[in-house]
């Protein structure tokens, strides 16, 4: 399963994230370090179900009415402070955490209600185009210390007259979630000395950022935008390339009043319709949050998910069938599962997704809404729906 990681400073509403997010119950304050141990749960990126091309919809417990909802795993960890990198805080503790985390949901006091530690001040006091660079600054102290621990041991292995650079960096970056192929392409994009006892500190430096930012791409959520000062969401655009405006506490408000049976609402919708008894303060407080969706096309927080999920790691959702026809499994469930899987994934690749057994005794593979036989090589695309046949 996926991974994402909400990173952040305290009090920039990471944990209110998580909870509108995944419906678990997490503790939430005015004060730093509010979460201490980090906090796993599920929540989804969504897209349209293939069952939208058939006359009806489909048995999964995570569609709606044609809206799929994928499972990824979702990490809240404590807030981060300058110096992290250093253990100030709980630095080394966060940091460890996110070595799992495929993307990282960077949420932004967009208000400019907190300081840099994390403490309240006046709304607009703090200029939150401050913390950008906070998390991937924080991150990449971290990594190179990490490489610059380990060093002495790549430069004895480099004694070796077998040795191989891509292979020892592997082998000592694999701990932070990075892979082979990563390495490799990190090393063929930036000029490197080939031997690493003539490797400099710049050098590891700016192995430690490359490394961060293929394997920990960062999506900017620029919470609290309900409240924040006219054109703060505009300034943070100008200084990173996917910031997305959000209210925390308005989706959570919305999850809970669907809960309730109060409000017809899907995670993602741009609007809501009522549909129980509201009193006056619910009413103003739904109101409030439907014109921030009017402005920015919902609140915010499942569209940060779709799009790490989507444009960061550019996965596509695919659902293996047993079969073809009726495009469903062997108890009759039409498309009960569905698997977030690389672009450019390939037959065999879904076949391992469902299972290892599966994929070591992969024969072929059925495109369902074609009909046809594909290949072992053919690319999956995005809604794709495929029997796999196997021995196993």
């Amino acid at each position: 399963m996926l991974s994402l990681a909400l990173a952040g400073k305290p009090n920039a509403g990471k944990s209110t994230f998580y909870t509108a997010a995944t419906m678990a119950e997490v503790e939430v304050g005015n004060y730093p370090f509010t979460t201490i141990d980090p906090n796993r749960g599920v929540s989804h990126a969504r897209t349209e179900c293939p069952c939208l091309d058939r006359d009806r919809r489909c048995d999964s417990d995570n569609c709606r009415a044609g809206k799929r909802y994928v499972p990824v795993e979702l990490l809240d960890v404590a807030g981060l402070v300058p110096g992290a990198h250093e253990g100030r805080g709980l630095g080394n503790q966060f940091l460890d955490e996110l070595t799992t985390a495929d993307a990282i949901l960077h949420v932004v006091d967009a208000s400019g209600g907190t300081n840099a530690e994390g403490e309240p001040v006046e709304v607009g006091e703090h200029d939150p185009v401050e913390d950008l660079a906070f998390i991937e600054t924080e991150m990449d102290r971290w990594l190179a210390g990490i490489v610059a621990d380990n060093w002495e041991g790549v430069k004895r292995q480099s004694r070796s007259p077998d040795f191989d650079i891509d292979e020892a960096l592997t082998g000592m970056l694999t701990g932070v979630g990075a892979t082979a192929a990563d390495v490799g392409a990190v090393l063929r994009a930036v000029d490197y000395p080939s031997d690493p006892r003539e490797w400099d500190e710049e050098d590891r430096r700016r192995l430690a950022s490359a490394v961060r930012e293929r394997t920990k791409p960062v999506v900017v959520v620029a919470n609290k935008a309900d409240i924040a000062p006219a054109g703060a969401v505009d300034r943070l655009r100008e200084h990173a390339e996917r910031v997305i405006p959000a209210t925390a506490e308005g989706e959570l408000a919305l999850r809970r009043a669907a809960e309730a049976g109060l409000v017809d609402y899907d995670p993602g919708d741009p609007d809501f319709e009522v549909s129980g008894e509201l009193n006056n303060q619910q009413k103003q407080g739904l109101e409030q949050v439907r014109a921030v969706m009017e402005r920015d096309g919902g609140t915010g927080v499942q569209a940060a998910l779709d799009t790490a999920v989507g444009d960061l790691l550019d996965r596509i959702t695919v659902y293996p069938v047993e079969n073809e026809t009726r495009w469903t499994d062997g108890q009759g469930q039409m498309l009960p599962d569905a698997h977030l899987l690389p672009a450019g994934a390939t037959p065999p690749d879904l076949a391992y997704a469902v299972h290892s057994d599966i994929g070591e005794g992969y024969l072929y593979a059925v495109d369902a809404r074609r009909d046809r036989q594909v290949g072992e090589d053919h690319e999956l695309s995005e809604g794709d729906v495929v029997k796999v046949v196997s021995s196993n």
